[in-house]
């Protein structure tokens, strides 16, 4: 099939329909129900945005010759990295950033795993083979996943294999010859209006052996009989894009998902019940580095987004003069700067990992996923800080067309914009920072990777800094020997 067309998408979600509730109600097609369908046609487009920049957007396959999606690419040379961090861009750019879990996220996931398939393959042969098939069987087919990581926040202090129900976390129930049984529920699948679920370790989180049930790795079809979705309410409250500019678009979706003795062939199994393996998986293989380019692209589109913004409000309401707003803007610019030198260097100083892959320089990756859940809620409060009330004061559209329209059109003029050019972009301010949208973006930034505190521990673990004490080692011996040196007798 190769690269998608948007139609592709929707007619692909209409003709393999899944199990999902939403407000007490099953979902008969996501493609048209409100709250969903306005998300379904966004990440639609982005299929469209591959055909409309082949030559950015799509690659050769390696095994048709047909065009499939660049982010499907395993990178042999740094330019090929590249390329794909190029093409991330383009998509993060079509949504502003605002998309956090778009198809390339995931793909770069699955590609990463497919290029260090040998790591996998020290379990059971089987399963390397089982990861290079699905790969090429999501390249060719231009498929979209969702994915789930984490078990069900019920008792926080013990491991799934000590909650007071077994079955509470998702977990094996039973082995057979053609494949295994899954029973219980895992979170927090972003995007469930998607093609398959990938349902893999944490990239966090560590295992220990009683929790061998619970450790494996799998993809299966999102319309798997017994696979549930239960979403949250959307932020797609059906307003015209006028009064919503992001939440009527962007709108991805969360779920908690059940596995209602799910069936899962062996042969879309990649990991089962060893706990070392899914421990090391992520880094082993590079593919937390790969969704670690994705995410810093994706940072750098919606950083860039944020400073537009607030420029624009800026010169709307003339407050340029004042020095706090000069500190505050320098602050996003700092921010923008900081992303794209994160980006640069994991590109540039990119090496071929252990299985030939180019991989991304790991540590401006990992500082940057650190970094930005301080930056991002920071950056919402600067725009809080700039629109002040004019956030909550704004019409909506049907008042802009109403009876009071003349009145409108004085009372809400800026100082160099008319009321009719100020009052979107200050609904695009409000539908940033303070909406129920908003709310969501902002805290699915400070948890993209994981709980902040956990991620530093990760960090403090995982990076060796004896290079540093030694410097500084060497600098207390120096300062103490020319302090003896000159000591009197």
């Amino acid at each position: 099939m190769g690269a998608r067309h948007g139609a592709d998408v929707i007619q692909r979600l209409q003709e393999h329909p899944m199990e999902i509730w939403h407000r007490g109600h099953q979902v008969q097609d996501v493609t048209t129900e409100p709250g969903f369908a306005n998300g379904v046609k966004s990440l639609a487009e982005l299929y469209d945005v591959q055909w409309e920049e082949p030559d950015l957007m799509l690659f050769d396959s390696p095994t048709t010759g047909e065009k499939v999606g660049r982010s499907f690419m395993i990178p042999k040379t740094k330019e090929e990295l590249m390329s794909v961090g190029r093409m991330m861009k383009r998509w993060a750019d079509h949504a502003m950033g605002m998309m956090g879990r778009a198809p390339d996220y995931l793909n770069r996931a699955i590609s990463a795993f497919a290029g260090g398939a040998d790591f996998l393959s020290q379990q059971d042969p089987r399963f390397g083979d089982n990861i290079r098939n699905y790969h090429a069987y999501m390249r060719e087919n231009d498929l979209c996943l969702t994915h789930t990581l984490i078990n069900p926040q019920a008792n926080r202090s013990v491991g799934p294999a000590r909650q007071a129900d077994p079955f509470l976390a998702a977990r094996v129930k039973e082995e057979t010859d053609a494949g295994i049984v899954i029973k219980g529920a895992r979170m927090l699948a972003t995007l469930p209006i998607s093609d398959e679920i990938m349902v893999f370790p944490s990239t966090l989180l560590r295992s220990t052996e009683e929790d061998a049930p619970y450790a494996f790795a799998f993809a299966i079809p999102n319309a798997t009989p017994g696979l549930k979705f239960i979403c949250r309410e959307s932020v797609d409250y059906g307003r015209n894009h006028y009064d919503h500019p992001l939440g009527s678009r962007f709108e991805e979706m969360d779920a908690v998902v059940i596995f209602d003795d799910v069936f899962v062939p062996w042969e879309r199994v990649f990991m089962y019940r060893d706990v070392e393996a899914c421990n090391k998986a992520y880094i082993a293989t590079g593919a937390v580095v790969h969704m670690a380019h994705q995410v810093v692209c994706k940072n750098i589109a919606k950083t860039e987004f944020l400073l537009g913004l607030v420029s624009l409000m800026i010169d709307a309401i003339g407050i340029e003069r004042f020095q706090h707003i000069h500190e505050k803007t320098a602050e996003i610019w700092i921010n923008l700067e900081t992303m794209k030198a994160f980006r640069r260097v994991a590109e540039v100083d990119a090496q071929l990992n252990e299985f030939g892959v180019m991989t991304p320089a790991w540590d401006p990756l990992d500082a940057a996923r650190n970094l930005y859940p301080r930056l991002y809620p920071r950056m919402i409060e600067i725009v809080q800080q700039i629109g002040a009330s004019g956030l909550v004061a704004m019409p909506t559209l049907a008042d802009v067309n109403g009876p009071l329209a003349e009145e409108i059109k004085k009372y809400y003029q800026s100082a160099r914009l008319d009321a009719l050019e100020r009052i979107p972009l200050f609904r695009l301010a409000w539908d940033t920072a303070l909406s129920a949208f908003a709310s969501r973006q902002v805290l699915y930034e400070r948890y993209f990777f994981g709980d902040p505190v956990r991620m530093a521990t990760a960090l403090f673990h995982n990076h060796d800094r004896t290079e540093y004490m030694d410097k500084v080692r060497a600098f207390l011996k120096r300062n103490i020997e020319e302090a003896m040196e000159g000591e009197p007798a």
